[in-house]
């Protein structure tokens, strides 16, 4: 790891810490094993080298984006409805495969009849599944729903856990809907990478695009680590309005326009030579896992 890129990685891990220290003295947050947990988090992202962390006009031109998204977006607000963070929870994890509007559409109900954690965990899988019967891999997230609750009324009294380890440690939550939790329902730093967000980074030429692990760390090496729960939202709300993945016209979008340098017509090839995620992405990104 080179001099520059390790003080970069131990300047955001100080900012982070001060942040969750800061909320675990005045109560917001409850465990202070939090901190170590988003330690951890930088410690491996910042793991392995990147081009991406050697070029300060990147930097540059991520902080410009912001100031658009900005401008698009000022106020991103959840897109996935809930009263609580187990709800929330919940939601996140029947966003997998399915839109954000179908998860809303079948969340009130199936909250009316559990609307926590100890009452989720006395339900048949069957009953949780009676309720989501319209969503992609029903039956799959039945069974993670009944297991997660469950698990957390045995060990947690029902709370949801506010650390990445313990988190990921849950049936049906990976780091994906672990970064959704911890960054919208706890305030902690951290940059989910849906399919919108995979697919506008490297149309902007942010990241290689070669898969969500190496976009993740990219963002996160460009964007000031206080824009990164902001960025998340307000890139996936852009990606649905102005840049989606199919029938995109680049000439048109407020963003490709200029980030997108080095493409030509429908998108198809990229700066770097490798196919336009839009053409192997099939629907809309989400939120969650």
């Amino acid at each position: 790891m080179s001099s520059s890129k390790l003080f970069r990685s131990k300047e955001v891990i100080s900012v982070a810490s001060e942040a969750l220290s800061a909320k675990v003295k005045n109560g917001s947050l409850k465990n202070v094993r939090i901190i170590k947990s988003i330690k951890t988090q930088f410690e491996v992202n910042n793991s392995e080298d990147s081009s991406i962390h050697q070029k300060p006009e990147l930097r540059e031109k991520a902080l410009r984006i912001c100031e658009q998204l900005n401008e698009f977006f000022p106020n991103p607000a959840i897109p996935l409805n809930h009263g609580n963070t187990f709800q929330f929870l919940v939601a996140v994890m029947l966003s997998a495969q399915t839109t954000d509007l179908k998860v809303n559409e079948v969340t009130p109900k199936l909250f009316e009849r559990a609307p926590n954690a100890h009452a989720m965990s006395t339900m048949e899988i069957s009953e949780i599944q009676s309720f989501i019967n319209v969503l992609g891999l029903a039956p799959t997230k039945a069974k993670n729903l009944l297991a997660m609750s469950k698990l957390l009324v045995e060990k947690k009294n029902g709370e949801v856990p506010q650390s990445f380890e313990e988190l990921e440690e849950l049936p049906g939550v990976g780091h994906k809907t672990a970064s959704v939790l911890m960054s919208q329902a706890f305030g902690v730093p951290a940059f989910a990478v849906d399919t919108h967000i995979h697919r506008l980074a490297e149309r902007w030429v942010l990241s290689s695009g070669k898969n969500v692990v190496q976009t993740e760390r990219d963002l996160k090496s460009l964007i000031p680590i206080e824009y990164w729960n902001r960025t998340h939202l307000q890139m996936i709300y852009f990606g649905r309005k102005y840049c989606p993945a199919r029938g995109h016209e680049p000439r048109t979008c407020p963003i490709c326009v200029w980030a997108a340098k080095g493409r030509t017509g429908s998108m198809k090839t990229s700066d770097h030579g490798i196919s336009d995620p839009t053409e192997r992405e099939e629907g809309e990104g989400k939120v969650g896992e």
